[in-house]
């Protein structure tokens, strides 16, 4: 090879370009997918199960004990189904809060249900006994009744009237005063 030709070889090579549409498509495709993954992620997230005003999806489960949990024994209460997990900790700080709103309101007939979340029951059970609570925890195997809920994930609540109609829902934790807005709301309503 003669010494032009090797110095002749790099520059050819410096000034050759990838086509156009090779840059084009890098350029673009990283914003493409990540347009996709958050459409995904916000079909996910979206609301697409209970609504407020909607009549509540009714569930039969068996609680902690295998005695039955059916949302069609408790028509003519107000009803806190709290979506909740041993391993979620706002649901540590929620359930104090359940518990003084069960007491303070048991002359109205409050009922409270949680319905456990992706959770075994060993753990629930503790985390009952630990926390205090007394109402009932219902398993949900296979997910069905928080599939039906469109739960996102734990802890989530949904504030039901005497008739059996969605009158509140609290995604996330909820503080003693939103909770005690909710309560009220379901507890005015005759």
């Amino acid at each position: 090879m003669s010494a032009v030709a090797a110095t002749e070889r790099p520059a050819r090579m410096a000034g050759s370009r990838l086509p156009r549409v090779y840059l084009v498509t890098a350029a673009v495709l990283p914003f493409l997918l990540l347009a996709i993954y958050v459409a995904i992620l916000g079909l996910r997230a979206a609301p697409t199960g209970v609504r407020i005003g909607d009549p509540a999806p009714q569930f039969a489960l068996a609680d902690l004990d295998g005695n039955p949990v059916r949302l069609s024994d408790l028509t003519g209460r107000p009803v806190i189904v709290n979506f909740w997990a041993s391993w979620c900790g706002p649901c540590i700080e929620e359930f104090p809060l359940l518990k003084q709103a069960e007491a303070q309101h048991a002359a109205d007939g409050l009922a409270v249900v949680g319905i456990v979340y992706e959770d075994r029951s060993e753990s629930a059970r503790s985390f009952m006994q630990r926390m205090g609570a007394d109402w009932p925890a219902a398993m949900d195997p296979g997910g069905s009744v928080a599939g039906e809920y469109a739960i996102f994930g734990p802890p989530e609540t949904f504030f039901i009237g005497r008739d059996g109609t969605v009158l509140g829902h609290q995604v996330g934790q909820f503080s003693r005063a939103s909770l005690d807005r909710q309560i009220a709301t379901i507890l005015a309503k005759e």
